[in-house]
């Protein structure tokens, strides 16, 4: 049985116009001989306005009403999609997760699929049925709805092509693709048309909206090839794959950049075993993100200067539990907003020598100014300020000749 699993992302299923061409789309693999699994995300807006519905009922609405309100937006839309297909003289219905089942395990709002019961979907496949999954869902040991955490409809998606072991998983959206960087910012951004698990990980944390980090992460380690393309243009995509099947040789496959980021700094932090903690404690308590972080001791080995990055939304709650942190001591406070991350990404690093040099170089020569410096197997990541970004971008994009 040859298997696809199609997802399509909130704005391709968006407007009624779009379920149609959605529609059609799955026609098409129906043609090719397919065995189609469909699994949709609730129409684009949808979950934010039930999330605000949800707040504007209670400040303390529980989390396993919030799993069932929200997850009725994909509902909808598998409902329109399998009435699109059977006026069109498709046999299709859709599935929620608890008529399949589909298993979760972990708290509510950020469960994740454990086990996913195959037998009523293949019964289905067999008799020539396009199945509509509602993603984004599942139930747990008491019966209860889950959801998967904002992005689920992909890692549902990934899961499903993974235990009905699915010969391709393709991630429809309003994109045609991954680009080398976001093309909102440079028009000479490329598609890329390969690229590997890890790379595409990486992007995803540092910024790239593409797909979410968790979903990259199930198609690793369970080795799911994953396509993402447009709903809207018949134009090939972007493969997400194992490094093995990379062809393309270049040395950094994308940059990502960002656009909310603050600098602080700890001048003279007493230097003893624990300090570090103390300070990030109380910021992990208030789920505080600390992304890059930098440590300077001093010659006397008495001192050490700590430097990390947040988002600027959480400066002024870091800056206050700083100060009201009785744990540490510390001579000086510097805070700095209007900062951003500008990285590099690539494979081809590992073995490709002076890759850093040619980075900086490049920052250098146009006079940008580097305030922090991180780094990782296939990644560089720098902090500049803000208003370089775009110099930055059009500069290192044309160094590592990703314009071409």
């Amino acid at each position: 049985m040859r298997i696809v699993v199609l997802k399509f992302g909130g704005t391709s299923v968006g407007k009624i116009s779009k379920i149609k061409k959605v529609a059609e789309i799955i026609e098409n693999y129906k043609k090719k001989k397919y065995k189609v699994i469909v699994v949709s995300s609730a129409m684009s807006g949808v979950t934010n306005d039930l999330i605000k519905k949800s707040k504007e009922i209670s400040k303390n609405f529980s989390d396993t009403e919030y799993d069932v309100l929200v997850s009725s937006g994909e509902q909808v839309a598998c409902s329109l999609i399998s009435g699109r297909l059977n006026h069109k003289g498709l046999k299709s219905r859709s599935w929620l997760a608890w008529q399949i089942p589909v298993y979760t395990e972990g708290f509510h709002k950020n469960s994740r699929i454990i086990k996913i019961n195959k037998s009523k979907i293949l019964k289905y496949l067999k008799e020539g049925g396009t199945p509509i999954i509602a993603g984004f869902q599942g139930i747990n040991n008491k019966d209860r709805i889950t959801t998967i955490g904002r992005g689920g409809s992909d890692a549902s998606a990934i899961m499903l092509a993974k235990f009905f072991k699915a010969e391709r998983c393709v991630i429809y959206t309003d994109v045609e693709g991954v680009y080398t960087t976001d093309p909102n910012k440079l028009k000479k951004a490329k598609k890329i048309k390969e690229i590997s698990y890890e790379e595409m990980l990486e992007m995803a944390s540092l910024g790239a909206k593409v797909m979410q980090p968790v979903s990259i992460q199930d198609a690793r380690l369970n080795r799911i090839d994953v396509e993402v393309k447009s709903s809207f243009v018949r134009k090939s995509g972007t493969l997400i794959t194992k490094k093995s099947n990379i062809t393309q040789n270049k040395i950094i496959t994308g940059i990502t950049s960002t656009n909310n980021d603050a600098k602080i700094t700890l001048l003279g932090v007493k230097d003893k075993p624990g300090v570090a903690a103390s300070i990030f404690k109380p910021l992990s308590e208030k789920s505080i993100n600390v992304d890059m972080v930098v440590q300077n001791i001093s010659a006397n080995g008495k001192e050490t200067d700590l430097t990390f990055t947040i988002k600027s939304e959480d400066l002024n709650k870091t800056k206050n539990l700083i100060k009201d942190n009785k744990k540490i001591n510390f001579r000086k406070l510097v805070l700095e907003n209007g900062v951003s991350k500008l990285s590099i990404i690539g494979v081809g690093m590992v073995t490709t020598p002076g890759v850093t040099f040619r980075m900086f170089q490049t920052l250098a020569n146009k006079r940008i100014n580097i305030k922090v410096i991180s780094t990782s197997e296939i990644k560089i990541s720098v902090l500049i300020d803000k208003k370089n970004t775009k110099k930055a971008l059009v500069a290192l994009h044309k160094e590592f000749k990703l314009d071409k």
